[in-house]
């Protein structure tokens, strides 16, 4: 993919669309090592990522560094920083070295990430029924809990960030940091995907099985559940998304 280059112009599509809402200015003491602060151009890759995903900045739309900069009250500095990120993690596309959009997923690229959850997740509770710890199970109890009242409430917003917190858990619990880190790279576009077609069959009673199995130390149960669950959202993806 091609990268942006440091003079792009880069702002949402959002940008007199009215999509993107308000944001208040980043403080400005969170510099790269101040204390309390964090690195600027993480906040901002940060907000508009949560964007892409939740559908305020939609696929096609362009991103305008200027804009940008003044919505978040920075620099053009930590936005053009936040955009090469954006683009690693390919939830941006460079159509031209001065012209970045949000990118339009493929029937291809859905396929390749199916590909990648079917390997990395099944890995992830395997590894996690084998490690697994009674605190880490009290934690993953309590996560379950949290995905169960936001699906009772009827909060899609709410039950999305439980769901994500339960997942992200297990797969810290495999114990394989470059599994984590890959996972972290991919979850721009996982959470774009979990957002455009709901995962097939009971969603709390799946979660409940896999904690199940998990608590057993049940690798292999765990790895059935997962995979069934990965292939049958596969399908509905390809359905949804592209009528195949």
């Amino acid at each position: 993919m091609a990268g942006a280059g440091p003079g792009a112009e880069t702002a949402p599509g959002a940008a007199g669309s009215g999509r993107t809402g308000t944001r208040p200015p980043v403080p400005a003491g969170a510099a790269a090592g101040e204390p309390g602060g964090g690195r600027l151009c993480d906040l901002v890759c940060d907000g508009l990522r949560e964007r892409i995903v939740t559908g305020r900045l939609r696929p096609g739309d362009r991103l305008v560094e200027r804009e940008l900069a003044a919505e978040f009250g920075v620099s053009r500095v930590p936005v053009r920083e936040a955009i090469r990120m954006l683009l690693g993690e390919g939830l941006l596309q460079a159509v031209s070295p001065r012209r970045i959009v949000v990118r339009e997923l493929t029937r291809r690229d859905v396929e390749n990430l199916f590909d990648m959850r079917e390997a990395l997740e099944v890995l992830a509770v395997r590894r996690a029924a084998e490690h697994r710890t009674d605190i880490e199970l009290r934690t993953l109890s309590r996560l379950l809990v949290a995905s169960r009242t936001a699906a009772a409430a009827g909060d899609p917003e709410r039950l999305a960030r439980a769901d994500a917190a339960f997942h992200a858990r297990i797969v810290r619990m495999s114990r394989n940091e470059l599994l984590v880190d890959t996972l972290d790279t991919l979850e721009g576009r996982l959470r774009w995907l979990f957002r455009q077609v709901e995962e097939p069959g009971p969603r709390g009673e799946g979660q409940r099985l896999l904690y199940e199995a998990i608590g057993a130390g049940d690798a292999e149960g765990a790895a059935r559940i997962t995979l069934a669950r990965v292939r049958a959202s596969r399908r509905v993806a390809l359905r949804v998304l592209f009528d195949a």
